[in-house]
């Protein structure tokens, strides 16, 4: 297998604990919850859906959505994540697309919707990059942005 595919593959015995030894840059930690924490969460709620994001064969990031609808009729993402050691590579956009296909199966997929706080620079170029857009909804602290689907 090519070391540069990305894929997403769902949590399970085999890359759960490589996703919890996964870490953001220091200046990010303060946007999302640790992996580990999220995995648990997953486990509570089936309804969310924790993914491993693989460069090649190693695992690189994590990310999480739910497969109901919530807020703004839409399904949300939870989480979405790249180790340090690979920031900065397109890791990132490319497990964002694949985990989108993923959304767009689920019934009546018409938005998809993201949380993030509005100083979270990467965030907001990733979403604005892949046509996310702001109508100004907020929820605390956190800006939500909405990607229509046309079905």
């Amino acid at each position: 297998m090519n070391n540069n595919i990305v894929k997403i593959v769902e949590v399970n015995a085999e890359n759960w604990y490589a996703c919890c030894e996964l870490e953001v840059a220091q200046a990010q930690k303060g946007y999302l919850e640790p992996n580990a924490v999220s995995i648990a969460q997953s486990k509570f709620e089936p309804t969310l859906k924790p993914y491993a994001i693989y460069l090649g064969e190693q695992v690189v990031g994590f990310l999480m959505f739910n497969s109901v609808m919530e807020e703004l009729e839409g399904y949300w993402i939870y989480r979405i994540m790249v180790d340090q050691r690979h920031q900065g590579k397109g890791i990132g956009k490319v497990a964002t697309e694949l985990m989108l296909e993923e959304m767009a199966k689920l019934p009546h997929a018409q938005k998809m919707v993201v949380g993030y706080h509005p100083e979270n620079n990467g965030a907001h170029a990733l979403y604005e990059s892949l046509g996310f857009v702001d109508n100004g909804d907020r929820f605390g602290q956190e800006m939500a942005v909405i990607k229509y689907i046309n079905s």
